[in-house]
């Protein structure tokens, strides 16, 4: 009598030409939809706001359709309110458990399909501080396109966060002997960093000024 083979517990291998689908990470990985009723994050608005570009710059939308889902976006609050943006743009956007992937973008860098207002947006909150408006010329940016723009807000945020720590600086170093000498320095710098600026905004690129306290976001 022949003994029958027993089990090792292991998974019989898959026949030849039967592929397993792939799966889905639980951890770290796409989870599941999120509810439309959820809440979004500055992240979801951004990742939203990065298709829309990208559909822009393909020709899949017209200038008022981009504009138009660029405020959408950025004034969504729920899930709910970002689904209808993508739906025809990626159909199962909020249906199955795989969000459509990002769109490459080169460190750095900006999705292509960046309007002139948006460049000389960005260019002038870094501009207006050299010509005398420290902190006002960048919050006037800031309010004035960063609501449709986020590479306008992207900029405009970050010389808001430089020039208050420049003025911060300014008030406080007087008060001792090597402060008083260093701010002749740091307003030299505030002018170099300022001119680096309006070129790197024009050049669809983002830029960070250093030794910056953001207490903006």
């Amino acid at each position: 009598m022949e003994e029958t083979p027993r089990s090792t517990g292991k998974v019989r291998p898959l026949m030849a030409g039967v592929v397993r689908p792939p799966a889905t990470p639980s951890a770290g990985g796409w989870g599941p939809a999120p509810h439309p009723r959820l809440r979004v994050t500055n992240q979801d608005r951004d990742h939203v706001v990065e298709h829309v570009t990208s559909a822009y710059a393909e020709g899949r939308l017209d200038k008022d359709e981009f504009d138009e889902r660029l405020h959408r976006a950025m004034t969504a609050r729920t899930h709910a309110d970002l689904i209808p943006i993508m739906r025809d743009l990626y159909p199962s956007w909020g249906a199955t458990s795989a969000p459509a992937p990002r769109p490459r973008v080169a460190a750095g860098h900006r999705p292509t399909g960046l309007t002139g207002n948006d460049r000389l947006g960005a260019a002038a909150a870094h501009v207006l501080p050299i010509l005398g408006l420290s902190v006002i010329g960048p919050l006037i940016m800031l309010l004035a396109g960063g609501r449709t723009s986020p590479y306008i807000r992207s900029h405009a945020v970050e010389s808001l966060n430089f020039h208050l720590t420049v003025l911060a600086a300014t008030i406080v170093l007087p008060f001792t002997v090597v402060g008083v000498i260093l701010i002749p320095v740091i307003w030299i710098a505030a002018f170099v960093l300022g001119v680096v600026g309006m070129v790197t905004a024009l050049n669809d690129s983002d830029f960070r000024y250093p030794l910056t306290l953001r207490l903006i976001k």
